[in-house]
């Protein structure tokens, strides 16, 4: 005789397991939750509904972190491995929902912290079966990792230039120009090779007007460099992860790097060409 599952099994069944009716239920009402959540800490930011609803809105907010703390428990309870879920993405994310409330004991501001929440709605790719998609991001850690000592190189150039730049900015401007030292200097030049251009310090003196043209036509000079530098690993991932497909004709596993056509058979590697 089959022996009934016991509760933390059925816990399991429907907190874990998504592809079951009850787990789907689970999960749409946990994401109801959340976004619930979201709204109110929204909403407490705004001063009016603030003041006029502050307690309110901190019951909700406690429910909502008492919801969560039990559903956190319920998880690590009928987990097979609790350890590994509480260290896994979905732990930790799941743990940093109510840390925020936990905090606003000592400090009131933490509330807002809160909205961190929103990291959970990602459970919103496993609810409506779009975790496929999310494989389309190994593309972009690919290029990431690829183009890693490049982007450094680049990013260690540009903080030699701004160091530059805002040292002389410093020494030809000085105090009363607004540029006190030269950190106030490096500040500046980082705005201004970035082309954002706050404007709450101005070069007066024509030698550094002088100075800071050169220091905007260089950002526009460097500002794509680690767009193309990231672009081209990216493409090289794509390409790469293409060439290990099979042939579409005749099957054959692997292929040179610049191969446009199977050399087996003569098919188009990439589609149809003209």
């Amino acid at each position: 005789m089959r022996e009934s599952p016991t509760l933390r099994q059925r816990l399991y069944t429907i907190v874990f397991q998504n592809d079951t009716p009850a787990g789907r239920r689970f999960d749409k009402l946990l994401l109801l939750i959340i976004l619930a959540s979201l709204v109110t800490v929204i909403l407490d930011s705004i001063g009016e509904v603030h003041r006029n609803y502050s307690g309110l809105l901190a019951g909700i907010e406690w429910g909502f972190t008492a919801i969560f703390l039990l559903e956190y428990l319920t998880r690590l309870y009928c987990s097979p491995k609790p350890l590994r879920y509480a260290f896994s993405f979905y732990g930790l994310v799941d743990l940093l929902a109510i840390v925020p409330g936990i905090i606003a004991l000592y400090y009131s501001d933490a509330q807002y912290l809160m909205i961190i929440r929103v990291i959970r709605m990602l459970r919103i790719f496993r609810v409506l079966k779009l975790s496929p998609y999310l494989s389309q991001a190994d593309y972009l850690l690919k290029a990431l990792r690829g183009s890693k000592q490049k982007i450094i190189v680049f990013l260690l150039s540009v903080s030699t230039l701004v160091t530059v730049f805002g040292t002389l900015m410093y020494v030809i401007e000085g105090p009363e120009h607004g540029f006190t030292s030269i950190p106030k200097g490096i500040y500046w030049a980082v705005v201004t090779l970035t082309t954002v251009g706050f404007g709450d310090i101005v070069p007066q003196t024509p030698l550094g007007q002088v100075l800071s043209s050169l220091v905007m036509i260089t950002g526009y000079s460097i500002i794509a460099v680690p767009t193309g530098i990231f672009t081209a690993e990216l493409a090289n991932a794509m390409r790469g992860e293409r060439l290990q497909q099979d042939c579409p004709r005749c099957a054959k596993p692997q292929h040179e790097q610049a191969a446009a056509f199977c050399s087996r058979c003569g098919e188009g590697l990439f589609g149809k060409r003209d």
